[in-house]
């Protein structure tokens, strides 16, 4: 089965704009040029894009590289409404055929912490994504000092599985899910 190309251009909460990111985006991110963004009126936030950003960049070319156009399974913008200011981003790395599930992974810019910006994206982006009844599941990991991924991820009912090392592995089932 081969996911869709996403047919919504973007999501909205409150206080963001979440647009998916394309590969075209992404390899000019990483050339620094930002005129794709431009052109959508969409601005660079103060420390974006960050270290962590830069070193995801090369994980979404490859995830946008298995689909011909983002189908929604790969990592999208977060983006500040006010200001038209990107200040992170949040996704899936991908939909596992094989399983049925997709990983969730999110990031706020160091500046914008704190504010509930992440809790936000990523609720809209997990209401989204359970809609699609092909979806068995949403799994997470993150690092388990990280207290705050933690919250959220417990605040949106994911279920820890497993601790292993340094690293904490949980998951969401999607009761709308049909086989």
């Amino acid at each position: 089965m081969k996911q869709k190309k996403l047919n919504i251009e973007k999501l909205e909460t409150k206080r963001l704009i979440l647009i998916p990111f394309t590969k075209q985006v992404c390899q000019n991110i990483l050339a620094n040029d930002f005129s794709d963004l431009i052109t959508q009126s969409i601005k660079k936030a103060i420390g974006w894009p960050d270290k962590d950003v830069i070193e995801t960049i090369p994980k979404i070319i490859t995830n946008l590289s298995k689909v011909k156009s983002p189908t929604g399974f790969e990592s999208w913008m977060v983006i500040k409404k006010n200001t038209n200011e990107i200040i992170g981003d949040v996704g899936f790395k991908g939909f596992d055929f094989e399983t049925e599930c997709i990983d969730i992974g999110y990031g706020i810019i160091k500046k914008q912490r704190r504010q509930g910006y992440a809790t936000e994206a990523i609720s809209e982006i997990i209401s989204w994504a359970l809609t699609n009844k092909a979806v068995k599941e949403i799994t997470a990991s993150c690092l388990i000092q990280n207290t705050s991924s933690i919250n959220i991820l417990t605040k949106f009912n994911f279920v820890e599985i497993e601790t292993k090392n340094t690293m904490k592995y949980w998951h969401l089932k999607n009761k709308a899910y049909k086989k």
